[in-house]
């Protein structure tokens, strides 16, 4: 950027990540732990709210997450579930999981924020809150920003490269002129924060009962999280909500309602599903919601959009340094558009059987249920979409076999794999008393068993490259193939 000041008089970051969310904060966080630097613009007041909606990592996430040290931090401070419960008669085991992280680990968005909100402070982000972001354009060189600070004045930023992570309602996403198809499926969902009288028997209780369905879960403060529907009850978001109709919900739905009472907050609100058709519009991207909406059904919204950040990160770290190869900003949108939209497909077939009224569906239901539950195949593949483990990237014809592949934390002579990505960097897993010589720029680990196969392992923990008996021009090849050289 040349050392140029926009009309805020400060100098132009590289990156400009618009939202601060689970999305942004991860992801504004790679970039200053990069040595990028970031800006981060939020159009609220600096404040982490406890209401949000999202309360469940997976294990991809946490995987990811431990790749930057935060997953043991973020488990003690939540609740774990190595059972998933998606609706009568389907419940899924996750302790079989080929993870370190054999369950779902419950816990409030707020905590996740606070503590990628920490690393991102840590690692040297220049937060900018209550500044709105009113128009975009772009050029060959980068992008401008218009933005309204928070006495109202109007300045512009400009930057290299642009990130939306700013919600449903996206104006990053509207400035760059994309559409965001799709639809409302469910309406007039109701949230609650509550307390109980009686202890669920559950971490997460679920149920629907005819035209009811309801979900609680724990926060660590003694409240709890009551979401419901009930088909015969769609109201406008503007109609006033109160805890009798919360009660009167879960009671359809659960048979009972806890003896809640003292509720701390209410909202009613509809889930849309809804993707834009491009992740990537010249030096901007879409990420998280701003990117793609999804039902709550499978808790899928939070860690999809965590994933976003985690693919795109690297990427734009190696675009700003001059160092990507060409097509790898492009990969982003070929390789998170199809699992986003898997995930939309996913999540609302889940509340489509959750909810199915009619005697048709209610028997395809059940013989969908008993399906998975007998066949071995079938319900590892539905546990590894929902969980996100099961998901690959495309790789190029000729590849090896694991190419594209999420890399399971392996045991190596210098530790797990996953600690070995906390440099930020690729991973180079080498068979023992392998030389290659400069190895550019990644970190060098050996097997701990007698394999002889070597593995590039990209910084979002997934294969680059791999093969057997490698010597070290082929090696270098593809450190220079994938920007690490």
């Amino acid at each position: 950027m040349n050392g140029t000041q926009d009309t805020t008089g400060t100098a132009n970051p590289a990156v400009i990540v618009v939202g601060s969310g689970p999305t942004g904060l991860l992801l504004a966080g790679d970039l200053a732990a990069a040595g990028v630097p970031v800006t981060l613009l939020e159009k609220r007041p600096h404040e982490i709210s406890n209401l949000s909606r999202a309360l469940v990592l997976h294990a991809r996430t946490l995987e990811q997450l431990d790749a930057r040290g935060l997953a043991d931090e973020l488990e003690a401070k939540g609740r774990t579930l190595d059972r998933l419960r998606l609706f009568a008669r389907l419940e899924v085991g996750l302790d079989k999981l080929p993870s370190r992280y054999n369950y779902l680990l419950v816990l409030p968005q707020y905590e996740v924020e606070r503590v990628l909100e920490r690393r991102a402070i840590e690692a040297g982000v220049d937060f900018r809150y209550e500044n709105e972001v009113t128009g975009l354009t772009q050029d060959a060189d980068g992008v401008t920003l218009e933005v309204r600070g928070p006495g109202g004045e109007s300045s512009t930023r400009r930057a290299a490269y642009v990130v939306g992570a700013d919600g449903l309602h996206s104006p990053v996403r509207k400035a760059i002129g994309l559409p965001f198809p799709g639809k409302s499926a469910i309406r007039s969902l109701v949230l609650a924060d509550v307390k109980l009288a009686e202890k669920p028997e559950s971490v997460l209780t679920v149920n629907a009962a005819g035209d009811a369905f309801a979900f609680i879960a724990p926060f660590a403060d003694g409240y709890y999280r009551v979401i419901g529907w009930n088909r015969a009850h769609n109201v406008p978001d503007s109609e006033p909500l109160d805890l009798e109709e919360v009660k009167e919900i879960t009671r359809l739905a659960l048979g009972r309602d806890y003896g809640m009472h003292d509720a701390r907050w209410m909202s009613r609100f509809h889930s849309d599903e809804r993707q834009a058709p491009e992740y990537r519009v010249g030096r901007v991207f879409l990420a998280g919601d701003a990117a793609h909406v999804h039902t709550p059904a499978g808790a899928q919204g939070m860690n999809t959009g965590l994933q976003d950040a985690v693919n795109l990160s690297w990427k734009l770290a190696a675009a700003v340094e001059g160092r990507a190869p060409e097509g790898l900003l492009d990969s982003y949108q070929s390789e998170r558009h199809p699992i986003g939209k898997a995930v939309l497909r996913s999540s609302g077939g889940i509340v489509r059987l959750a909810m199915a009224k009619r005697p048709w569906s209610i028997a395809a239901r059940a013989v969908l249920a008993s399906f998975i539950n007998a066949v071995s195949p079938v319900r590892n593949k539905a546990i590894g979409q929902i969980t996100g483990i099961g998901y690959t990237y495309p790789a190029p014809k000729g590849a090896h076999r694991t190419a594209g592949h999420r890399a399971p934390d392996v045991a190596l002579k210098e530790g797990r794999l996953y600690e070995a990505l906390r440099e930020g960097e690729f991973v180079l897993i080498a068979p023992e008393g392998a030389e290659y010589g400069g190895v550019g720029r990644s970190v060098v680990t050996h097997w701990v068993s007698g394999r002889r196969t070597t593995v590039l392992v990209r910084p979002d923990g997934y294969v680059a490259w791999a093969a057997e008996e490698a010597d070290a021009g082929a090696v270098r090849a593809a450190l220079g193939e994938w920007g690490a050289a």
